[in-house]
């Protein structure tokens, strides 16, 4: 593509292609043996502020409190290695930084919350990897905040997941930190995961380390039940659906409040959960938030041996032993399967394909005596109401694409005419719909 990047120190790298960006920057892979690629800012805020905040953090890497964060492979964080500016291009050039390339060891945490893209890209994924995922989350983010970093923008675009649940994170540059007695200030912050004291603050209202607690049990919520978020659902009080964060403001949340929203019958059920796990979210989403260690401990405590139980059915449904049965198949059988068998070839909405002849739960072999035709009858309603798997908007690479109109969990933009779970037939009714995402704008 013929652009290169040059450090202080004249170092030379040729960027191949654009592989994502985001609000304010761009990132290209870099033409290096080592796993490396390049991230451009071409209009920050205070372009000397930038430059200065980039220069701190390189120098950091060096500092006792980085080099234990950076520890271990692979690595977690896409710390800046080296400040580089476009070359050729005088006053004019791009400020940005070097960094690892997170695709080497890691795929988005996207894959890992949304069903089609987990089944395809992490097979093996089962609960107990979400489970890992958000033991390793929770531990980096205690990590940080013991370190003095304040993350701000955490979401699922800027997490990173392996097979094994381990976790990695990017934008490092646009936390909060201090260095001697400067501090740079935290300033990004994304509809649905924004904490309710950040949301309708002034721009540049900075982040703290309660702001990164709330949105942590928000992904952790995510990761444990299959990618819904924890304030989706339509207003039960038959008011309009405006957005995950006018749910926050008004409290509607089921696991707060079962009867403050409406979600669709495929959503995981609400009682999967073992009790402690309950416990730290309704404490988090109604003031009282626990701390990142303290989720660290507590899921930490949820991955001991015999903690967790597989399904006789379907080795893939892993559960807590607290739930005397499986809930990933209450949930296949009203449609949707989270984990489904390797190999099912039951669509991306749980259904049957026509000419299976299961039942709607995909277990007539369990003495289920329903009969084919029956499931096919409700099949072709359903068909009728538009289900279909929600269209991914991410490049092979895993980076979010520039204009990605969907989050994680599959919830599309206002105008859309389907609802999340793909009932659009349910939407024109007064009080049930679909979950319209908001578009994602950055403060």
């Amino acid at each position: 593509m013929g652009l290169t990047v040059v450090s202080d120190g004249g170092r030379e790298w040729r960027l191949t292609e654009r592989i994502g960006g985001g609000s304010e920057g761009i990132v290209y892979a870099v033409a290096d043996a080592r796993p490396l690629v390049a991230k451009l800012v071409p209009d920050p805020p205070d372009p000397d502020a930038y430059r200065r905040r980039v220069a701190r953090l390189v120098r950091q890497r060096r500092e006792p409190r980085t080099v234990g964060l950076l520890s271990g492979t692979p690595v977690r964080l896409a710390w800046p290695m080296v400040p580089v500016r476009t070359a050729g291009g005088g006053a004019d050039g791009v400020d940005g930084y070097v960094m690892t390339d997170m695709r080497h060891a890691y795929q988005p945490l996207a894959h890992l919350l949304t069903p089609a893209a987990r089944g395809a890209l992490l097979p093996g994924a089962t609960w107990a990897t979400a489970l890992a995922a958000a033991h390793a989350l929770a531990l980096l983010l205690a990590e940080l905040h013991a370190e003095g970093y304040v993350v701000g923008d955490l979401k699922p675009d800027n997490l990173w997941v392996d097979h094994a649940g381990r976790v990695g994170m990017t934008d490092v540059d646009s936390w909060q930190f201090t260095d001697g007695r400067e501090v740079f200030p935290g300033r990004m912050r994304t509809p649905g995961y924004t904490a309710p004291e950040r949301i309708g603050a002034p721009a540049g209202t900075p982040p703290d380390t309660a702001s990164d607690d709330f949105l942590l049990a928000v992904l952790v919520h995510q990761l444990l039940m299959a990618g819904l978020h924890p304030f989706a659902g339509h207003p039960a009080d038959g008011s309009d659906y405006l957005s995950y964060d006018d749910n926050v403001l008004h409290g509607r949340c089921r696991i707060t409040d079962r009867t403050s929203v409406l979600l669709p019958r495929s959503a995981p059920p609400a009682d999967l959960l073992p009790r402690r796990l309950v416990d730290l979210f309704r404490a988090a989403f109604e003031g009282a938030r626990p701390r990142a260690e303290v989720w660290a401990r507590e899921l930490a405590a949820e991955l001991a041996p015999g903690r967790l139980k597989t399904c006789a059915v379907n080795a893939r449904h892993v559960h807590t032993v607290e739930r005397p049965w499986c809930p990933w198949c209450d949930q296949a059988e009203r449609g949707t399967d989270s984990y489904p068998q390797l190999g099912d070839e039951r669509s991306a909405d749980g259904f049957a394909r026509l000419g299976d002849e299961r039942s709607a739960d995909g277990f007539a072999r369990l003495g289920d005596e329903r009969t084919t035709d029956g499931f096919a009858r409700f099949r072709q309603e359903a068909d009728a109401g538009g289900l279909s798997r929600p269209r991914q908007e991410r490049g092979a690479d895993g980076y979010p694409q520039p204009g990605d109109e969907r989050r994680a969990d599959g919830f599309p933009v206002p105008g859309d005419e389907r609802t999340a779970d793909g009932f659009a037939r349910l939407r024109r009714e007064p009080d049930v719909g679909g979950l319209p995402r908001p578009r994602e704008e950055h403060a």
